[in-house]
């Protein structure tokens, strides 16, 4: 009588590996699931991404706002907005006199322009674009400051001469920048102090020098809190014209 083998093989060795439609559909099921949990973590990742992408556009949008609002409210406000402090040599005192290299070509040399007044205009110079804005508007209302008593407007960076040439040219600008590239005029005028550059490059700081050689009215306008860097003409010419009414009454 033969007995039936209950082995898989007939040599004695390991059973064979279920191979049959059951085997199949729990590997088609595991591979399934391994897909499912990839694109389940695929999407997670992407999804990661584009949250911390969100987040990233709404600080930097938010960082952009308010910068333009600091802007707009302090340089572009009501006039309550443009406080100036007044440095030293303030009014009453003696202009000291400088000979300065111009983008006009030549020197300026104060001293040779007395009996003229003369607003003076410190500023933090070739990286400053709300300054060059502040000359270029001063420039295209000369007749204003004219009708104000103003001869001439000069202004004063520490940049070198080539450099402020070349910026002038590109800003059209006719009224002369002087370069005191060692900081000797200043420094005489202490304008380095009312900006936000640090001690080797002007503020925001205009000086009226009258006809005698006597300052008239200082305005620094760079200083802290606000560090402005641009006053509006209308704003600017009503301040000076205030001062130098108010000086002149101290005078007389």
């Amino acid at each position: 009588m033969t007995t039936k083998s209950t082995s898989n093989r007939s040599d004695g060795g390991p059973p064979k590996e279920n191979t049959g439609p059951a085997s199949a559909r729990s590997a088609q099921r595991s591979k399934t699931s391994n897909t499912s949990r990839h694109v389940r973590a695929k999407r997670a990742q992407r999804e990661r991404k584009r949250t911390l992408w969100i987040r990233s556009l709404i600080v930097v949008v938010a960082a952009v706002v308010a910068l333009v609002a600091v802007f707009l409210l302090s340089n572009h406000g009501g006039k309550s907005n443009f406080a100036f402090s007044v440095g030293s040599p303030g009014p009453g005192a003696t202009a000291p006199t400088f000979d300065l290299p111009s983008t006009n070509g030549g020197t300026f040399n104060l001293a040779a322009t007395r009996g003229k007044t003369t607003l003076v205009f410190f500023q933090e110079g070739i990286d400053c674009e709300p300054c060059w804005t502040q000359l270029q508007d001063i420039q295209r209302d000369l007749s204003k400051f004219h009708a104000a008593g103003i001869s001439q407007v000069v202004s004063i960076t520490t940049d070198g001469l080539g450099a402020l040439k070349q910026k002038a040219s590109d800003e059209g600008l006719h009224v002369a920048v002087l370069s005191d590239q060692n900081l000797k005029t200043s420094h005489a005028y202490d304008t380095t102090g009312f900006g936000m550059m640090g001690p080797m490059v002007d503020g925001h700081s205009f000086i009226v020098i009258g006809p005698s050689g006597k300052i008239e009215w200082r305005a620094d306008y760079g200083g802290a809190p606000n560090y402005t860097m641009f006053v509006p003409d209308a704003v600017l010419l009503e301040q000076m014209r205030t001062g130098l009414a108010h000086q002149k009454g101290v005078a007389s």
